[in-house]
């Protein structure tokens, strides 16, 4: 019996430019960055009044706030985070945003969001 595993090679350059980017809802853009199967980067930009879904996902999520400021709800907590904070949540464990200002966000998960990129 084989199976077909996905092979990632061990150096991978992405260029800011030449990166995939999607709108998957209104006011949020998606930027897909360099990725492996156990890292996975990516950009968000969100404007003003954006709100993401509470949701949860198995993946772990680290997220950096290049610029903006967000209202964060995680595991019935609320909390704020602007330009130069950052948070970590497990995965399984609901979360979302509300975007205070227009904000850049960059997210890293693990393992490899493969929803993203299909």
């Amino acid at each position: 019996m084989s199976s077909q595993a996905k092979v990632f090679p061990d150096l991978v350059v992405v260029r800011h430019d030449a990166s995939p980017e999607s709108n998957p809802e209104p006011g949020l853009r998606r930027k897909v960055m360099a990725y492996n199967d156990k890292l996975f980067l990516v950009e968000h930009r969100m404007v003003k009044g954006w709100k993401g879904t509470v949701h949860s996902h198995p993946h772990d999520q680290m997220v950096y706030v290049v610029g903006g400021r967000l209202k964060v709800t995680s595991d019935g907590k609320i909390f704020e985070i602007q330009t130069g904070d950052s948070f970590v949540v497990r995965g399984g464990v609901e979360h979302g945003a509300v975007a205070l200002e227009d904000s850049l966000v960059v997210d890293i998960f693990t393992p490899c969001r493969e929803d993203y990129i299909k």
